[in-house]
């Protein structure tokens, strides 16, 4: 076997090594992308009660905002929340800025091990969430009239409370995989 041979065998050897070690760091990357755990909050304080939050009087203000980051819509919830023992109501009157308004209407389950169901009338099936720490997630497919038709859109509804009377709110929208946009809400309890 010829240099130039012996050249050339090592130098694809060593290519084909260097493509392999660039496809395992792009896994590994990859790998680190995941979406956060409700288990990654779990000792963060206050802690997160829905049954002591969501009890009495709940006022939000929040807004919509396209993939691209526009705003589209801002609206003002009030909220008449009620327990009674594990099973709640959430009574959402929304009003929009362009003078729209909208009821929507939560029965919620408390199961075992943080974890929550929930339904409405525009909830397509059951919303499912898990609380730990200071933090809520809640997901859920939701019936939304656009121009004269119904989508299904699937929210990834993240709650963090911030202290006793403030609750952030951050759901990212989606329809088959594609973000469509996000909504922001600030709770403020009594």
């Amino acid at each position: 076997m010829n240099t130039l041979t012996r050249l050339g065998r090592h130098a694809v050897a060593s290519i084909t090594t260097l493509v392999k070690l660039a496809a395992l760091a792009c896994a590994l990357s990859l790998a680190g992308c995941g979406s956060p755990l409700v288990s990654d909050y779990a000792l963060e304080r206050p802690q997160l009660d829905l049954r002591d939050y969501f009890n009495g009087p709940v006022t939000a203000h929040g807004m919509y905002t396209d993939r691209n980051g526009r705003i589209v819509k801002r609206f003002i919830v009030k909220m008449a929340c009620s327990w009674q023992g594990d099973d709640g109501t959430l009574d959402e009157a929304f009003t929009y800025s362009d003078g729209s308004t909208q009821r929507r209407v939560w029965h919620l389950k408390r199961l075992a091990d943080g974890r929550y169901e929930g339904r409405a009338d525009d909830v397509v099936g059951a919303a499912h969430g898990e609380a730990g720490g200071n933090t809520f997630n809640w997901r859920y497919t939701l019936a939304l009239p656009v121009d004269g038709r119904t989508w299904d859109v699937q929210f990834d509804d993240w709650m963090v409370l911030i202290d006793e009377r403030t609750l952030l709110n951050k759901a990212e929208m989606s329809k088959f995989g594609v973000r469509l946009g996000e909504v922001t809400l600030s709770f403020t309890k009594g």
